[in-house]
């Protein structure tokens, strides 16, 4: 969430940190529907935005930690999900990959399998099976590397209200292959630029 109050203790790089992530979410994530669930939590100021301040996997498992535990401890009414952004450590995709299994070994030692899940999204995000430079990546590129913390209630209620979750998948392939990349490259310039 980080409110008003909460943005004056921020440093000027966690600031700008945050303002990319959330013109992220807002122009890609929301703005080409890539999730359809992000729109609410977004709009309702239910997500807690955090800036890991670590320089080593170490140091950014307590920060994951900690962010769990507080995600746990929150009222899904207030805050709903996580994005902790990870300027400092693992800018290498292989890197953060790796680092996803320390993820999953938190949450089961933490005992919030099945509570909450960690989705992840880096700057050179790459599928299996995908050139580094197939648009298709891009649905899971952020400015930034994000460990997304998601209470599984919430998936749960957001993926029975679809027809066909896997549609999502599809569809945004899809909207991806359309956008190209001049498509995405275009969505990160300056309104002001295309007067």
């Amino acid at each position: 969430m980080t409110r008003e109050a909460d943005q004056e203790q921020l440093s000027e790089g966690d600031r700008t940190a945050i303002a990319s992530i959330r013109q992220w979410i807002e122009r890609a994530v929301i703005g080409l529907n890539l999730c359809p669930f992000a729109r609410a939590p977004h709009v309702s100021q239910r997500i807690r935005y955090r800036v890991s301040q670590a320089v080593d996997t170490e140091a950014l498992l307590d920060d994951l930690c900690s962010e769990l535990q507080s995600l746990r401890a929150a009222d899904a009414s207030d805050c709903e999900t996580t994005l902790l952004i990870i300027p400092h450590v693992l800018a290498d995709f292989l890197d953060f990959n790796d680092f996803l299994d320390e993820a999953d070994a938190a949450i089961e030692v933490l005992g919030l399998e099945g509570e909450i899940q960690v989705a992840s999204f880096h700057p050179h995000y790459q599928f299996a099976g995908t050139s580094a430079d197939d648009i298709e990546n891009f649905s899971n590129r952020s400015p930034h590397p994000v460990l997304h913390l998601l209470r599984e209630a919430s998936i749960e209620k957001a993926v029975d209200a679809m027809a066909d979750s896997e549609e999502i998948y599809r569809r945004n392939m899809a909207t991806l292959r359309t956008l190209g990349p001049r498509g995405w490259a275009d969505l990160w310039r300056d309104p002001d630029e295309n007067a």
